[in-house]
């Protein structure tokens, strides 16, 4: 199983990188795990249109989800059977988001190697042959970030991305008062906790591996955020031209 992985996912992705590393002028490492973040965006772009998507249609619905749970919170299955009602009627596919996240993991998991390890002399004997192999790494990026060691400020960039990719999912929706309103207010809390708790936790994860980690963290974030905002603003311009033709 570990030769599988190290085959079909980890040499790769550490080629690549190599690959990368070699053509770019003054052979910046920085700007090879761009690059190489960069590619790998592209590759998974269809997957992480489907899984955007389906997260925001989720959190469109989750007024309307908070209301069943309220009115059927003594009846579980009569719940579980209007739950999956709304989901048909407004074509959402609560499953559909995790499954183009599971197909990445095998992937994440061989950067996070690459970057761990992979660029140490023992590592750079996984690079085919018809691939330059240098004979060391400099691991100093635009001239003065060591990327082999832990770096504050990528950290708190990449936790400052998770936000502010994670505020854009979040949808507003008025105070409920009276019966049942303080199950939504209880939701909401939770929502809050979680909006910043990912990016503390994003800091605390790139504080504790090499900055080149952080690097591919932070750019890849970005990169994520900007889709979504191409794909809300698409999915906005639709609605639109829909209300125009019903009118």
């Amino acid at each position: 199983m570990h030769n599988f992985f190290q085959v079909v996912f980890y040499q790769p992705i550490l080629n690549l990188l190599i690959f990368f590393y070699n053509i770019i002028p003054g052979h910046d490492i920085g700007l090879a795990i761009i690059a190489l973040t960069i590619l790998i965006k592209l590759v998974f772009l269809p997957l992480s249109k489907k899984a955007i998507e389906s997260q925001k249609s989720l959190q469109d619905i989750q007024p309307k989800i908070e209301a069943l749970k309220k009115d059927y919170a003594n009846n579980k299955e009569e719940m579980g059977k209007k739950m999956m009602e709304l989901y048909k009627e407004e074509k959402v596919n609560p499953f559909s988001s995790c499954l183009p996240l599971l197909i990445q993991l095998p992937f994440l998991w061989a950067v996070f190697e690459v970057f761990r390890d992979g660029l140490s002399g023992k590592g750079l004997s996984l690079v085919y042959e018809f691939i330059y192999r240098p004979e060391i790494i400099n691991y100093v990026s635009f001239g003065v970030i060591n990327l082999a060691k832990p770096n504050v400020v990528l950290a708190i960039l990449a936790g400052l991305a998770q936000f502010w990719q994670a505020k854009m999912m979040i949808t507003t929706r008025p105070a409920v008062k009276g019966e049942g309103s303080k199950d939504e207010d209880m939701a909401a809390i939770m929502n809050k906790q979680m909006l910043y708790f990912m990016p503390a936790l994003t800091v605390f994860f790139c504080l504790s591996f090499p900055g080149g980690l952080a690097l591919y963290w932070l750019v890849t974030t970005v990169l994520a955020a900007l889709q979504q905002i191409y794909l809300f603003k698409q999915k906005t311009v639709v609605k639109s031209e829909v209300v125009v033709i019903d009118k």
